[in-house]
């Protein structure tokens, strides 16, 4: 619900596909709408709006000044300063007294200077013998680019059937006069000798003035239109990517969907080496991404065809899988999976936004190749969607592979011990350390020594069970 809603019916029809309804006011507007004055100079204008300032207070009747800017506004309060005529300033740097100020506004003789956008959604009130003068009077310096801005301000007046004046003091200076309508009103002026300070008003030039704003309004809405269609491209990506991201915060476990994924990798590979039978390609691409040593020969290669080497890949894979799952656990598992897709999806979403950043940002030059910016942009941004789709079930498979969570150090360091003190029970069984006659004729061919138990047994260093293998491939394999 809104005031000013009305002008701005067709782009909330066009757009939000919603109508706007006026409803009637509580009681009869009594404000009166006068014609706007139109000056030559902003300096004419100026003078024009301080003495009309200093009128409206000797007949002691408030009056709110309306600007654009915070500039004009201070500009106001210094010329009305420098003749001594008291007045509160009302910007957005004063927003901590902006109640004192918008309350004061309509006592007897009060001079607010405000800008357009400050102390709206506030009443104010009238103070006495306020409405047998006239009410409050409105003056604006400025038409806005939007009629909806100068609907906003006259609004200040005239609230609930109380009477009240608004007006506006325009300049063919202004940035909105002279980008419209300011050559034909010059030519007029110099046509009937208007003398300097003297002010035009009729009818038909403030309506000259509201076709101005209207054809704005019309550039603003087609302008907007049209990034409301680039933001379209960006919520379609956008929505997919949060369904999946959703899918993975509330799903127990995501395997069916890595497998799924794992599924379009290999098709994917596949197809990258079997043209070419490029075997020691597609066993190195298996090894780098999925840990997986997959063992065939070039004449099986060929002889499977794609379908078969994709399905003697994938049973290779699930089987490399149900292993992982096996030694970590159903429950490690699935929160390795959930932590692979959330982790991986947040990262490569952020490049994305970026990226898509940067191609919005220069795609407007696609225009000067005569071509459309917009169809650019589309077809630019699903380029970038198929990439990023594809990035992230790359990561997402090989994550969920190649990644062992690390075990805590103080396991760690129990689960050594404990191998050791196996390794060398059972070094002692398999040398019959046991059996006292052994013992007599090994001490006979010279002492056998003893295993030395290390703080740390590096992965490459001989195992301390004796058996000559590296410790990798050996008892830390466990």
């Amino acid at each position: 619900m809104t005031g000013t809603a009305e002008t701005e019916e067709g782009e909330f029809l066009e757009i939000y596909k919603l109508e706007v309804v006026v409803v009637p006011t509580n009681k009869p507007i009594a404000r009166d709408d006068q014609d706007d004055f139109i000056y030559r100079t902003k300096r004419e204008k100026l003078n024009a709006v301080i003495e009309k300032i200093n009128e409206l207070k000797e007949e002691k009747r408030p009056v709110l000044v309306g600007t654009t800017s915070v500039e004009l506004s201070e500009t106001i309060s210094r010329m009305l300063k420098r003749q001594g005529t008291a007045h509160n300033v009302l910007n957005a740097k004063q927003h901590k007294s902006e109640a004192e100020i918008v309350a004061f506004a309509g006592q007897p003789g009060a001079v607010t200077i405000a800008t357009n956008m400050a102390g709206r959604g506030t009443d104010i009130k009238l103070g006495e013998g306020v409405i047998e003068k006239g009410g409050l009077f409105i003056l604006g310096t400025e038409r806005h680019e939007s009629r909806r801005i100068d609907r906003q301000l006259r609004g200040r007046a005239g609230r609930q059937g109380d009477p009240g004046t608004t007006k506006f003091f325009i300049s063919l200076e202004d940035d909105l006069m002279r980008l419209f309508s300011s050559d034909r009103v010059t030519n007029v002026m110099s046509k009937i000798g208007f003398e300097e300070g003297e002010a035009l008003t009729h009818p038909m030039i403030t309506k000259s003035v509201e076709r101005a704003q209207k054809k704005v309004e019309e550039n603003n809405f087609a302008i907007r239109k049209r990034l409301l269609e680039y933001d379209d491209v960006m919520n379609q990506q956008r929505e997919v990517i949060y369904t999946r991201r959703q899918r993975a915060l509330e799903g127990e476990r995501l395997k069916t969907e890595i497998f799924d994924l794992l599924d379009e990798y290999i098709e994917e590979i596949v197809n990258k080496y079997y043209d070419d039978i490029n075997v020691d390609g597609l066993k190195a691409d298996l090894l780098q991404h999925l840990l997986i040593e997959f063992k065939i020969n070039p004449e099986d290669f060929e002889k499977l065809g794609k379908d078969g080497l994709a399905d003697e890949i994938l049973k290779a894979s699930k089987e490399f899988y149900a292993r992982k799952e096996e030694m970590l656990g159903s429950e490690l598992m699935a929160r390795l999976e959930r932590y692979a897709v959330l982790s991986v999806i947040d990262d490569k979403w952020k490049e994305h936004l970026r990226e898509m950043d940067d191609l919005k940002e220069g795609i407007g030059l696609r225009a000067y190749g005569q071509k459309d910016p917009l169809i650019e942009y589309k077809a630019e941004a699903f380029h970038l969607f198929v990439a990023l789709i594809t990035e992230i079930r790359n990561e997402v498979v090989s994550f969920c592979f190649k990644f062992f969570p690390q075990e805590p150090e103080e396991v760690q360091a129990r689960r050594i011990k404990q191998q050791r003190m196996q390794a060398v029970k059972d070094s002692a069984q398999n040398l019959g350390l046991q059996n006292s006659d052994n013992a007599r004729e090994s001490q006979n061919r010279g002492k056998q020594q003893p295993i030395k138990a290390e703080e740390k047994v590096g992965r490459n260093e001989p195992c301390p069970c004796g058996s000559g293998k590296k410790y990798k491939n050996c008892h830390g394999k466990l």
